[in-house]
């Protein structure tokens, strides 16, 4: 190597690299994020390329700011000072607008890899030689990246809380109060008695309409529990399986007045459950197995309670069977709700993956059965204790 080439290229320290290079660094990266799509789709280049240029001028400060051995530690492990640079603005803004993007949190940190790479690449390009410096300056702009993912993902993640938090209290108390509101007024003229010929007919519908909007609304409640990984909670308490399926069955009936809906039971039907939970549970395997009858047969309700460990419960309907493929995605979310009900609207989908979140939750396990000619049968299977 010449000192004329020496002199053409000199060695630069990191930090003096991005400052001189950032056009070139943001171009590749700018081109990266393109592809994180859909989420890029129709975005503009100004908007994919929204505060690399102040991320990258806190990564390069940082390279030379005085760092101790505890603060280099704190930093590697995500543990730096909550107040800094990155939390006050470029990584955390970064994050929320990225979130208002649609930009899901692995494509957001999918662009700090790009960065990284980016400015790794272009840097070992233009060095001739590795200086006794370079090993800490990389070390140096690793941690710092670190820290900037740790604080959009912090962001980010504090963002959908917030969010979750405001969609439960939207569902909890905006729509309940007047659901609730219309129910009561429903049973308090179903109570006061009629004053037209149509009076009982509209005051059963208003109260059905009532009692399955709250069951959605439950139902939802559940899914966005699920969705930020938390358990539903249950309460368990003496339940007899049979006196609880009697009562949903009859309800079911004055709904379904056409359809046969039979309950038997063998051996104990008691055991510790959360009767409300597991009335959901029932509610939607009924619920499920009379909406996809074909009414040539009559809904049945077993209960099976010989084994002193474990009750079985299963509710056949003798409709058309499910496809096979189908069945292994029934206990999804949203999946069967794509099916439009005779007459009616297509609804959310939600029992049969609340039924199985609830039963799980309970320790125990829900599978089915379908075959031609055969029907389809949901089978739970719970923990008596």
């Amino acid at each position: 190597m010449t000192g004329k080439e020496n002199q053409s290229t000199p060695h630069l320290r990191l930090a003096d690299f991005i400052r001189q290079n950032a056009p070139a660094i943001i171009n590749e990266w700018t081109e990266f994020a393109r592809t994180r799509s859909p989420a890029s789709e129709g975005m503009s280049r100004l908007a994919l390329q929204d505060h690399i240029v102040d991320i990258l001028k806190f990564v390069a400060n940082d390279l030379e700011s005085e760092q101790t051995p505890a603060e280099q530690m704190d930093k590697s492990r995500g543990l730096a000072d909550r107040d800094g640079p990155f939390r006050r603005s470029a990584a955390e803004i970064h994050a929320a607008l990225r979130l208002a993007d649609g930009f899901d949190i692995d494509q957001m940190v999918s662009e700090y890899r790009a960065l990284r790479a980016s400015v790794v690449k272009q840097w070992g390009a233009h060095q001739q030689h590795l200086a006794g410096t370079d090993l800490e300056d990389l070390t140096r702009f690793n941690e710092a990246i670190d820290q900037a993912v740790a604080e959009s993902v912090a962001r980010y993640t504090k963002t959908i809380n917030n969010s979750r938090n405001l969609f439960l209290g939207i569902l909890g108390h905006d729509l309940r109060n007047p659901i609730g509101a219309a129910s009561m007024a429903a049973q308090w003229m179903k109570r006061a008695g009629p004053t037209d010929p149509r009076h009982p007919k509209m005051v059963s519908d208003l109260v059905s309409t009532t009692d399955r909007a709250t069951r959605i609304l439950d139902d939802l409640f559940d899914l966005t529990r699920a969705s930020f990984g938390t358990d539903i909670p249950v309460k368990k308490a003496r339940t007899d399986m049979l006196t609880l399926c009697q009562s949903i069955a009859d309800e079911l009936r004055s709904i379904h007045q056409q359809q046969t809906i039979e309950v038997t039971h063998e051996g104990d039907s008691t055991g510790l459950w959360d009767d409300a939970r597991m009335g959901q549970v029932m509610s939607n395997l009924i619920g499920n197995a009379i909406q996809y009858s074909d009414a040539s047969g009559p809904v049945t309700v077993s209960i099976a309670g010989t084994d002193p460990s474990t009750l079985r419960v299963s509710v056949h309907n003798p409709g058309p069977p499910i496809p096979a493929e189908a069945q292994k995605t029934i206990f999804q979310s949203w999946m069967r709700g794509q099916v439009q009900d005779p007459g009616e609207h297509s609804h959310l989908g939600l029992g049969l993956y609340i039924a199985k979140l609830i039963v799980e939750a309970h320790g125990g396990e829900i599978d089915v059965a379908s075959e031609e000619g055969m029907g389809t049968t949901l089978t739970v299977r719970l923990p008596r204790t």
